[in-house]
């Protein structure tokens, strides 16, 4: 049965499993509730990667409330409310859609994050921290519970089966170890170089590290950016709705990026 709430309620529940706070001294990106609605209750959640104006309409026609996204609309420094960002605002006003955004905490979570994921999926081992961004750590490393080629891991974090952007059989065979984080992290390869694992799984490739992993027998899987940040939206969104009394819908707009 569905039961209307308010966006301050689901504020505090996106709170209570995402640490938004923690992030606040190196994420600029205004993580959690970015537009608000009228003070509407709602009944449904549709979620997404991109905050953009196609997961809007989207949204909107399938009647959610809210939107939560892991790219939001702000990105630090204030914006200037003209051009695509405001059509997109006043798009969310003029459909009272609440518009909630998660970038960091979303990548970094262990259990519900986009790498996290990304992880279990891979079938890394008690997975310790990787990857220092400002002080943090927001990736993954261990050993795999089972050897797999570039190939294999590939599938294995195939989205909707959908081609990763590229694969870099650089090393050995089978990979035993591995790294992982989302996203734009070409260069925390070299990190993983430091540390001697077998693959290491991102979402964009560089052309900076191509050699550096080539030359240091490091296996490299660019998945897409997209394609590996639609796993933590998509477990908050199973979360919701093992949790809440609210409808749920996954909005896939992928850019092949």
């Amino acid at each position: 049965m569905t039961i209307p709430t308010s966006t301050s309620a689901l504020d505090a529940f996106f709170r209570s499993l995402l640490d938004i706070e923690g992030f606040r001294s190196i994420d600029a990106s205004l993580n959690g509730l970015q537009v608000d609605n009228d003070g509407t209750a709602l009944g449904k959640i549709a979620f997404a990667v991109d905050a953009c104006l196609e997961t809007f309409k989207r949204a909107a026609a399938a009647g959610a409330g809210m939107l939560f996204v892991h790219h939001g609309l702000f990105w630090g420094a204030p914006s200037r409310l003209q051009g695509p960002l405001k059509t997109r605002i006043q798009f969310l006003l003029d459909h009272n859609l609440a518009l909630y955004a998660v970038h960091l905490p979303l990548d970094a979570h262990p259990q519900w994050g986009n790498n996290g994921v990304l992880a279990e999926r891979l079938g890394i081992a008690n997975p310790e921290p990787f990857g220092w961004y400002h002080g943090r750590q927001i990736g993954f490393k261990g050993a795999l519970t089972t050897s797999l080629t570039v190939d294999e891991a590939a599938r294995r974090i195939s989205f909707m089966d959908r081609p990763p952007l590229g694969v870099y059989a650089f090393g050995k065979t089978r990979s035993e170890t591995c790294a992982v984080i989302s996203g734009g992290a070409a260069k925390e390869s070299l990190q993983a170089i430091a540390e001697g694992l077998d693959l290491y799984v991102t979402g964009e490739a560089s052309h900076q590290v191509y050699h550096e992993a080539q030359e240091s027998r490091l296996n490299l899987i660019a998945g897409g950016h997209y394609a590996t940040e639609v796993w933590g939206v998509r477990k908050i969104m199973e979360q919701c709705a093992l949790t809440l009394p609210l409808e749920t819908e996954f909005i896939d707009l992928p850019t092949g990026l």
